[in-house]
């Protein structure tokens, strides 16, 4: 069994109204149970009157987006460097090492921007872009998601 098997498996049985199963074979050895049916019953009466008191909110956080659009303007100039992947954000190769790019280098396709680790492995990540780098959008040592923003970078 792969994964995609397993979530699948897991899945149906969330859907159906079994509270244990075992599966076993030449290669794996499943246990499933499922405990505190009572937790998911009480957490609904819970749920329904907090969105009531944020409706309200809303509408103070729709009038919040509306500055956004302004800064996204003065940006939407800038090209992005983007994470490949999913992992562990370094500006540098090590915590004494200078970091690989400051706000104000210029960096050209190829260049090494920051590392991500991933499982243990240590990625350099290279600009695709020519340009300066004008915003560090991720924290040192953070992770980071997959196609996340993590330089804004002005064209030259």
């Amino acid at each position: 069994m792969d994964t995609k098997d397993i979530q699948n498996l897991i899945d149906f049985i969330a859907q159906s109204g079994l509270d244990e199963v075992s599966i076993e074979t030449n290669e794996l050895k499943l246990n499933v149970k499922r405990y505190g049916q009572t937790p998911v019953s009480s957490v609904p009466p819970v749920a329904q009157p907090a969105p009531q008191q944020p409706a309200p909110a809303a509408p103070s956080a729709v009038s919040t987006p509306a500055p956004t659009p302004a800064p996204k303007a003065e940006t939407s100039n800038y090209l992005t460097i983007k994470s490949p992947m999913i992992g562990t954000f370094y500006r540098s190769a090590g915590p004494e090492a200078a970091s690989f790019v400051e706000i104000g280098d210029e960096v050209k396709p190829g260049k090494t921007v920051c590392i991500i680790e991933a499982m243990k492995l240590f990625n350099e990540i290279e600009s695709e872009v020519a340009g300066r780098i004008v915003k560090v959008l991720v924290e040192n040592a953070t992770p980071v998601e997959y196609d996340q923003p993590l330089f804004l970078v002005e064209p030259i």
